[in-house]
């Protein structure tokens, strides 16, 4: 029998009320069963609710800097387990070992970066108008967050909204993906272990129609983080308006990166490699588009082509494996369904297109890494976030050209150049329109200390990551001492008027 899984509320492991279970399966071999896990409802997100918001008495009052020193043995501890944290996790979501490396590293990261910040959450001292009168604003937490994420970074994502939520005094409730249940389960023990109190932290499993509207329509849940689909961000958003929540919607991406005629091509060949079929092109950053400039289009085709067909498929453990599988069958259908679509538009298909079945490959969700070139703006595959292995190449004839054709989608989180120009870099950054540019760099790779997030139909305006994420998490006080002892008017005119 598999192992089975409770969630985690109040500092105990107990079943859900239904009693009811899902499979969480191995993408890379279907056939193998990682777990049962418990198919939550809103009667168990209201007691994890419940046990937060007793909790977040008790945990605003420890003092930042002793909150900090919890997260730092969190990621010590997560240090320890690196190796046997990143095996399973590649066994539930596919991508390969040394990806899941760096996706335990981020948590690292994020817990030694948020340990700091207990010692910071600098407010601000400002002098008043008045005379014998102090002025200053401070940050205090908000109260119960609600932790909604996705499978794509089991561990780095969920620590990007639980490890600043918990350090700014907030206690979570945390729903993560139903595809990435094993992760969680690993991450909520290593924070018990480290010494976060009971309540603080709660862990619910189950679907997003249950478990995620319970959280966002929860009036004792103050605030929630989402990253997910667009479309998922938009009714959150429309769900929690109702009370007045706090919301931070991290969303889609259509990322593309542009290859000057003066780029270094070996190294911009890297690039596209990695941020197009790295995690099997299923990030909300991996670099869906490609806009080559005409001087060098033919030749870079070719060399994109030929290293693109060669690259290893198979399962994330085993050595020489460069691409995993697609999450699960409904992640490689919708894959499959948008090679469709641009083949009927007219692109031209150079490699891929293909569910990949042969040998191993044939008992997971494997597909092969795929190009169109001769794509066109308008087209759909050009437009439309795919979430999987599928690259659109477009044509540019200059740098204003390709600002434009990257600037003309609907979302706006990474973007990329490569040039040898820095004046032309310069007036990417400037012209782009995304939350992230990265010059000579391919269009993934954010780090743990600098803001995460994007404009347009990306999200609404926060950011994860770096100092940023505090300002999500904190509410700010302002408080005035008066010590001069009389009454001194604020807010009238105390200015005599000149003659």
């Amino acid at each position: 029998m598999p192992q089975q899984f409770r969630n985690f509320i109040n500092g105990k492991w107990i079943e859900a009320k239904s009693g009811r279970t899902f499979e969480n399966r191995n993408p890379a071999h279907w056939n193998e069963v990682i777990g049962l896990f418990p198919k939550s409802g809103p009667e168990d997100v209201a007691d994890a609710v419940r046990a937060a918001r007793a909790a977040f008495e008790k945990w605003r009052l420890v003092p930042a800097p002793a909150r900090g020193d919890m997260l730092r043995k969190i990621g010590d501890l997560l240090v320890k387990s690196k190796e046997e944290i990143a095996r399973e996790m590649t066994r539930e979501m596919g991508k390969v070992l040394t990806e899941t490396r760096g996706d335990v590293q981020e948590g690292i990261d994020t817990a030694y970066y948020a340990a700091t910040e207990g010692r910071r959450l600098f407010g601000h001292t400002v002098p008043s108008e008045l005379p014998d009168k102090f002025a200053m604003a401070i940050r205090i937490p908000v109260g119960v967050a609600g932790i909604i994420t996705p499978w794509n970074f089991p561990m780095a994502i969920p620590t990007w909204g639980i490890f600043p939520a918990i350090l700014s005094g907030n206690t979570v409730v945390f729903k993560p993906a139903s595809d990435t249940p094993k992760t969680a389960v690993r991450l909520v023990e290593i924070m018990m272990e480290a010494g976060i109190p009971e309540g603080v932290v709660n862990l619910i499993f189950g679907g997003g129609g249950e478990v995620g509207n319970a959280i966002v329509s929860h009036p004792d849940v103050d605030l929630v983080l989402f990253t997910g689909s667009t479309e998922i961000g938009k009714q959150i958003l429309r769900d929690g308006s109702s009370t007045l929540k706090r919301i931070s919607l991290e969303l889609g991406g259509k990322n593309a990166q542009i290859v000057m005629d003066d780029a270094d091509l070996d190294l911009a060949l890297d690039g596209i490699l990695w941020g197009a079929f790295g995690t099997t092109g299923q990030r909300c950053t991996a670099t869906s588009r490609l806009i080559l400039h005409e001087k060098i289009y033919d030749p870079f085709m070719t060399m994109l082509v030929d290293r693109t067909r060669k690259l290893r498929l198979g399962d994330g453990l085993l050595q020489g494996s460069e691409v995993g599988p697609c999450i699960n069958e409904g992640q490689r259908k919708i894959v499959d369904s948008y090679v469709t679509i641009g083949k009927a538009e007219g692109a031209r298909l150079r490699c891929g297109g293909s569910i990949a079945s042969g040998g191993e490959l044939a008992n997971g969700w494997f597909y092969e890494p795929t190009i169109f070139d001769g794509v066109l703006p308008s087209m759909r595959i050009a437009r439309e976030e795919i979430f999987g292995p599928v690259l659109s190449v477009l044509k540019t004839n200059s740098l204003d050209d390709a600002v434009t054709i990257l600037n003309d989608t609907v979302y706006g989180l990474s973007s990329s150049m490569y040039t040898r120009d820095v004046n032309n870099a310069f007036r990417a950054i400037r012209d782009i329109k995304a939350g992230i540019t990265y010059i000579n760099v391919p269009t993934i790779g954010a780090e743990a200390h600098l803001p995460f997030g994007g404009v347009k139909q990306t999200g609404n305006g926060h950011r994860e990551g770096g100092w940023a994420v505090y300002d999500f998490f904190t509410e700010w006080k302002s408080v005035y001492i008066d010590y001069s002892g009389r009454l001194q008017r604020a807010q009238i005119d105390n200015y005599e008027s000149g003659s």
